[in-house]
């Protein structure tokens, strides 16, 4: 590994109520990135999460808004360095996969590289909870649906992000959709990202998920459902003005049938029924069409903002 950028690598750990696990996390980081600032962002535990990643070397940021989301926010901001590695404090995940993702960031100049648990089948292996596994691969799917990827791991808490992707990745969600949300900004701004196979195993006896099945599953693709809207507004809202399109049509069947019947049209409700969901489904398409196009010129001023970063960063070298 290039030691200049070994020297700049910050690991970042994300815990709630990780006392059992924390310590061992920052020790196995330590190991393979001896010279790397370890930072634990502790979200307001109710244990020795704190004391226990102090004990092990680690310099802790206590956030107190819980959430994920909101903990990556701080981490983001607060946070200088080349090389950013995120992993979760629960001990799932193995240090000396790190290295080789590092350098893969490194030699192919990548953005993001993820952690891959899903491929290989060791997560279903090793995950206890069935609902779990089903959840990411019903995200993964409707996202790969969604935005024609071929993403292999949408939800992984193993990630390697470059300077570049970290001062140009805005987070908006607070609790676990937050991943998803990053994903999907890499997807739609073209950044370079690649995904690459990991170890997995279930967490120890003693540390329990803070993720909820149900309830975070609800926000994740509630997160899908808002981003698309954001990032692709002509499909989303061409979807929603096929839909009342589809029904004013239905509507309107009845009054037209009978008007070329029998001449006359008695059924006023229904016909003005289907003439609103025509015209609703017609605004609902210029609606597309000009966010479209805001989304577009987003689009462009990243694209120069990255243009500015990159040229910055050759001059202060």
């Amino acid at each position: 590994m290039n030691t200049i950028y070994e020297d700049e690598i910050a690991v970042l750990i994300p815990c709630l109520n990780e006392e059992s696990t924390v310590g061992s996390v920052v020790t196995s980081f330590r190991k393979y990135f001896p010279t790397a600032r370890i930072y634990v962002f502790d979200n307001g535990s109710d244990d020795n999460t704190a004391s226990s990643a102090i004990d092990a070397g680690a310099t802790v940021v206590s956030i107190p808004i819980r959430g994920k989301g909101n903990v990556m926010r701080e981490m983001f901001r607060r946070v200088s360095a080349e090389i950013y590695i995120l992993v979760d404090g629960d001990d799932t995940y193995f240090a000396e996969d790190a290295p080789r993702m590092v350098e893969l960031l490194i030699k192919d100049q990548l953005d993001m590289v993820v952690g891959d648990r899903l491929s290989s089948q060791v997560y279903d292996e090793q995950n206890k909870r069935r609902f779990h596994s089903f959840g990411n691969r019903l995200v993964l799917r409707l996202i790969n649906l969604l935005y024609r990827a071929d993403c292999r791991d949408i939800l992984s808490g193993y990630r390697i992000f470059s300077r570049r992707f970290v001062e140009n990745c805005p987070i908006l969600s607070d609790g676990f959709e937050v991943e998803t949300e990053i994903t999907i900004h890499a997807r739609d701004k073209k950044l370079l990202t690649r995904e690459i196979p990991i170890q997995y195993r279930d967490r120890p006896p003693g540390s329990v998920s803070k993720l909820s099945t149900i309830k975070d599953g609800i926000r994740i693709l509630k997160t899908i459902t808002l981003l698309f809207k954001d990032y692709k507004p002509l499909h989303f809202f061409s979807f929603a003005a096929l839909f009342f399109l589809v029904l004013g049509l239905m509507c309107g069947a009845f009054p037209i049938t009978e008007y070329f019947k029998t001449g006359e049209v008695t059924r006023f409700p229904l016909a003005f029924l289907a003439a609103s969901l025509e015209i609703l489904s017609v605004l609902l398409f210029c609606c597309g069409v000009i966010l479209d196009t805001f989304a577009r010129s987003a689009r462009e001023q990243f694209e120069l903002r990255l243009l500015r970063f990159s040229h910055q960063k050759k001059e202060n070298e």
